[in-house]
């Protein structure tokens, strides 16, 4: 069983005012999810995510199309005990602490008073919110309340988490630790279902990702799969080399472009044609050491901008 499934899922918005239109935010979109998995939702600003989070929430509805959740249709009530969600700006009452935030939540899914107070203070302790948990929200800044936000969704221990947007407002270190929650939660055969524009969190959390661009699906799949391009150079860092040595390799078309990163250590790219090991051993019998070599790829960032500008125009489409 799939934990999240839709099937061309579709909403339109009507826009225009003299003229009034439908516009195409999401178009037909088809995936699955499968348990226990981090499923990366990317896609730039306005490409269609939040939408087809909140259509999976049920906050709007669909125009075409069907989503189920652990096999259920998204209506069914009684999924919802089973289910998290984080929207991409969360907003509490600005008067309450933390703890007192999370002791209520907790009170919604039928908790005692003992156990609420006990799911309050891990779950703030494991989002990094120290005593200031004692203090009222208005006086937290963006980041943290987007901690105590991700601390609220994990109140009812789900099966499925969504997170639209999850590091927005964090810092480096909320970063790691949001990424380091995350995996715990997959671990413990959670689904975690996020969106974001932030590619580098996708490379470092996900097995499997899809890339939204212009309300379309445009590409998904293995992680591995999309980033395993063909090498198309080397990056070779030598210590110890002389600009002569460089630059004869450079007439010679071994070396596309040298780039001098201190009085003799220099990063160089090499083009297929060029066998590391036969320049290295070259630049050796100068004195030059290795430093380091790399393969040089396309990074999912890379692939990304590319199906991104092969997208076509979302549509607006006349009402006949």
């Amino acid at each position: 069983m799939d934990a999240i499934r839709t099937d061309g899922l579709t909403k339109h918005y009507t826009v225009g005012f003299w003229r009034p239109r439908p516009y195409v935010a999401l178009d037909a979109l088809s995936l699955t999810v499968g348990q226990g998995e981090v499923f990366g939702f990317l896609g730039p600003n306005g490409a269609g995510k939040t939408t087809t989070l909140k259509l999976l929430m049920q906050l709007i509805f669909p125009t075409a199309g069907r989503a189920e959740i652990l096999g259920r249709p998204v209506g069914d009530v009684a999924i919802r005990r089973r289910v998290a969600y984080l929207p991409e700006n969360p907003y509490f009452y600005d008067y309450l602490t933390a703890e007192e935030l999370l002791e209520y939540f907790a009170g919604l899914f039928g908790f005692d008073a003992h156990e609420r107070r006990q799911r309050a203070a891990r779950l703030l302790d494991e989002v990094g919110i120290g005593a200031e948990r004692r203090l009222q929200l208005r006086k937290f800044s963006k980041g943290m309340l987007q901690r105590v936000g991700i601390a609220q969704a994990l109140v009812n221990d789900p099966d499925v988490v969504f997170l639209d947007e999850p590091m927005s407002g964090l810092d480096p270190l909320g970063r790691r630790d949001i990424r380091q929650l995350i995996l715990r939660l997959r671990d413990r055969g959670c689904t975690v279902f996020f969106s974001s524009h932030v590619l580098s969190d996708a490379e470092a959390l996900c097995s499997r990702v899809a890339i939204l661009a212009r309300g379309r699906l445009v590409a998904s799949g293995l992680l591995s799969d999309l980033l395993a391009f063909q090498v198309r150079g080397w990056e070779l860092v030598v210590h110890n080399v002389t600009a002569a040595a460089v630059e004869a390799a450079t007439r010679r078309g071994d070396v596309v472009q040298a780039i001098q990163l201190g009085a003799d250590r220099y990063s160089l790219e090499l083009p297929l044609t060029t066998a590391p090991e036969s320049l290295l051993a070259a630049l050796a019998r100068d004195g030059a050491q290795l430093v380091s070599l790399n393969p040089i790829r396309d990074t999912l960032e890379d692939y990304f901008v590319r199906q991104v500008a092969a997208a076509p125009e979302r549509q607006v489409r006349t009402a006949s």
